[in-house]
């Protein structure tokens, strides 16, 4: 059903219909369009534009509505425009042309961003539910871990001797600043374009802060140009979605490496990897392959969207049917990564042995060269020029650091005394670190008991705000 076209003596082109044709999308939207449709004839109601008898049957329809969309009773038919011609089509089949009285007062313009808005909001939230359960994984496997000495890595060459556990944690703190923007951004989209109209606002006496309130926004549009035009929530949602998409690329790219022949630390579990079809040996890492190639389409998707945002002048524009489809497509994504790989790290085994064994090599304990001699007050750019040419040393006599003569230290620095050998170890290296945040095993204790428990906080308040939004679809 048409929405328009009073002042056309033709109907559209077949075109130019199938150009403007969006009910293929956008009829994902029909749940929230129903439930804003609903807030907007209780305030035409109020406001004295519909009669009692009209707006209870205009209501009732709804709800049928509503119950025939989730069970897919009613459906887009090839000649609706969009999700918002759709629907009035439903209603006016139910109740004749009164139907059409509920377009009093709006436009598809405020219409579909409310809905736009709704549907981000609910999914976002979703994402939030995902990422939640990925930390939790992550801080049990760190906890499994949180013993287990490993070289740690920059520039991909051996730097210094970590708790394997504390690498793992890291992708925790990640994840909790990707949890952070969703809830900035949660505050950010709170506020309700319903009743911004075409662009100019109504001039029917209507109420937007009432259906702001009614669809559990925390305000109404201050200006009716921006409610309609805005697509900054999309964009943003996309950037976040992009940057969890980048932290499950990360994870993606560690255990691919790590389950490699050549490292041998990971056993990736056969449920979460798979085959060849000519090699019959082979056990593909292929969730954290994946995983790590998503993440390209998503910052696909919000590059797509910036660009095609950047140049629009005024109000609302026919280009801003392109918001959707990528937020849609981001959205889904990321909802069939996010458990692959939860599942991918909770089931994941790492060799102990191999990890400890390699966690000296390299030199790796240099620093603590540096750092035994910075105790004994020598200045440190002294003291890491020692620390280089003990490793110069090894190099020439093809021996690792702890191999070093008594001689040989001293002839580097005098006070290298035979004390050194006392920190040239795994352990003592990683006992050493007990501040804030190091890889000591005290300090990663107390990071992964603060990180459980802003996992539970996080879990109680999104609890909350979902039941909320829940509450607010099915009142």
């Amino acid at each position: 059903m048409a929405l328009w076209g009073g002042r056309f003596s033709d109907a559209p082109a077949d075109a130019v219909f199938a150009l403007s044709r969006s009910v293929d999308f956008d009829w994902r939207l029909a749940p929230y369009d129903l439930r804003s449709s609903l807030a907007h004839l209780r305030v035409l109601k109020s406001s004295g534009l519909l009669k009692e008898d009209v707006a209870s049957q205009i209501e009732s329809a709804i709800r049928e509505l509503i119950d025939e969309v989730a069970i897919g009773k009613f459906v887009a038919i090839e000649d609706d425009e969009d999700v918002h011609s759709a629907l009035e089509r439903g209603l006016t089949e139910k109740i004749g042309d009164v139907g059409g009285a509920l377009r009093a007062g709006r436009s598809r313009n405020d219409q579909v961003a409310t809905d736009l808005k709704l549907f981000a909001i609910d999914h976002m939230m979703e994402i939030s539910q995902m990422i939640l359960e990925l930390q939790k994984s992550l801080a049990a496997k760190a906890a499994e871990y949180g013993d287990a000495p490993a070289p740690g890595f920059t520039h991909m060459q051996h730097a210094q001797p970590i708790l394997f556990g504390h690498e793992l944690a890291k992708h925790i703190h990640a994840f909790a600043r990707d949890l952070d923007r969703i809830q900035d951004w949660l505050k950010r989209t709170s506020v309700s374009p319903l009743g911004s109209g075409a662009f100019a606002g109504s001039g029917l006496g209507l109420k937007p802060e009432v259906t702001a309130k009614d669809l559990g926004f925390a305000s109404s549009s201050a200006n009716s140009i921006d409610g309609v035009s805005d697509r900054d929530f999309v964009a943003e949602a996309l950037f976040i979605i992009s940057m969890v998409g980048v932290h499950l690329s990360r994870i993606g790219e560690e255990w691919c490496i790590w389950a490699t022949s050549e490292f041998g630390w990971a056993k990736v579990a056969d449920a979460y990897s798979t085959g060849s079809s000519i090699m019959p040996q082979k056990k593909n890492p292929d969730m954290a392959e994946l995983a790590r190639g998503k993440s390209g389409r998503l910052i696909g998707n919000l590059t797509g969207v910036l660009a095609m945002l950047k140049g629009l002048p005024f109000a609302y524009n026919r280009d801003l049917q392109e918001d959707k489809e990528p937020l849609f497509d981001s959205i889904d994504t990321l909802i069939l990564v996010l458990p692959a790989v939860t599942g991918m790290v909770a089931t994941t085994t790492f060799d102990r042995a191999k990890m400890l064994a390699a966690a000296p090599q390299g030199f790796s304990l240099a620093t603590e060269i540096a750092d035994f001699l910075v105790r004994a007050n020598v200045p440190f750019a002294s003291a890491h020029e020692a620390a280089g040419k003990c490793v110069a040393l090894c190099e020439a006599k093809k021996v690792e650091l702890h191999e070093l003569s008594d001689q040989d230290f001293v002839g580097v620095h005098p006070q290298l005394t035979p004390e050194i050998r006392k920190v040239l170890t795994v352990e003592g290296a990683i006992a050493s670190r007990t501040t804030v945040g190091a890889t000591g095993g005290t300090a990663l204790a107390a990071q992964l008991a603060s990180a459980n428990s802003d996992i539970k906080a996080a879990e109680k308040k999104l609890s909350d705000q979902m039941s909320s939004f829940s509450a607010m679809m099915g009142e």
